[in-house]
């Protein structure tokens, strides 16, 4: 497996990572523990490095998952965990039927990170999120508090998640922000108007999450498919048939280009993220050990600098249908 360094910060990764939420979350009823336990750790054989977990994914559960699927391997693996949501009894209920309050005030932050480090039975956070920005909090008190646990051994890296330009460049002044996560594909590539020339020129490292656009860009969802009743798909605007049945000429793109490259689309969209910036670290999910190694592939699969202007010339035509997001939840990002 290559590796690659998350922008000037040092911290080396696998050039693909995993993204774990998936299993316990979202798409369907939780995988089965021992089977996904399973997974995790032939996914470190197979020389992934880096998982990405968070304390709201289940809530709580993924991060226990991670934890006990890793704490074996831990010298050979870089685990990333986020906060930023008020997990108490009451908003975590609330939070299954509509977006959880938001709560990135210092001392909730520690309180939070005190549970990370339980569940994920390890004695530091290797890379740290914000989940989402808090607009009650300023983000120089978010980057002070991290600052603060680094500095007591209990993280060593700070990231952000779906934040815009002006609150990067203000959290980095305070503690330098070694990555940037927020959803980048081929289907949804705002972040190269403003955030990658940003994390460029501050030496930050990118982390598309939904590199795969949750699956469709795989080739193997279409506008027939049916979803299960508790998968979040369901209520995302760009997952409606029509949509689906619209934005099937990405996909199309894609299989075209495996063709030629006798790879698959998943491959394909993959290796085109990776061909972007060399601080670019993919992290899709995956429940499967077929999907799992089909994902990994992608690194051996080299797009020349005629295929990515074949690409580019045929994507920018395709006007993607329907937003990522219901408005309620896309109110939650930064971009």
């Amino acid at each position: 497996m290559q590796k690659r360094k998350l922008g000037k910060s040092g911290l080396e990764v696998s050039a693909i990572g995993l993204g774990c939420m998936g299993m316990s979350m979202s798409y369907g009823p939780a995988g089965d523990k021992q089977e996904m336990i399973s997974l995790l750790r032939a996914a470190v054989e197979k020389g992934v490095t880096f998982f990405d977990t968070a304390e709201v994914y289940g809530p709580f559960v993924n991060e226990e998952l991670i934890g006990e699927a890793l704490a074996p391997l831990r010298d050979q693996v870089v685990i990333a965990t986020k906060f930023g949501f008020d997990l108490s009894p009451d908003l975590a209920t609330q939070g299954k039927k509509g977006p959880m309050a938001l709560n990135s005030h210092p001392k909730h932050i520690k309180q939070a990170v005190e549970g990370s480090l339980k569940r994920l039975k390890v004695d530091v956070i290797d890379l740290l999120y914000q989940h989402r920005v808090d607009p009650n909090v300023p983000i120089e008190d978010v980057a002070g508090a991290v600052k603060e646990l680094i500095q007591a051994g209990k993280v060593k890296h700070f990231g952000l998640s779906e934040a815009g330009v002006q609150t990067i460049r203000r959290a980095h002044a305070v503690q330098q922000v070694t990555a940037l996560q927020c959803e980048y594909s081929l289907w949804f590539r705002r972040p190269e108007n403003e955030l990658l020339p940003t994390c460029e020129e501050l030496g930050i490292g990118f982390v598309p999450y939904s590199p795969l656009g949750r699956g469709f860009l795989t080739g193997k969802i279409n506008e027939n498919t049916k979803f299960d009743s508790s998968d979040f798909r369901n209520i995302l605007p760009r997952f409606t048939p029509e949509a689906r049945k619209a934005n099937q000429a990405m996909v199309d793109l894609l299989g075209k280009i495996a063709k030629q490259k006798q790879a698959t689309p998943a491959r394909i969209a993959l290796a085109w993220l990776l061909a972007q910036k060399p601080w670019i670290v993919p992290i899709p999910g995956t429940r499967k050990l077929g999907r799992l190694e089909e994902n990994i592939g992608a690194i051996d699969v080299e797009l020349t600098a005629d295929d990515l202007r074949e690409i580019e010339s045929v994507a920018t035509k395709i006007k993607v249908q329907g937003e990522r997001y219901p408005e309620n939840l896309e109110k939650t990002t930064g971009l």
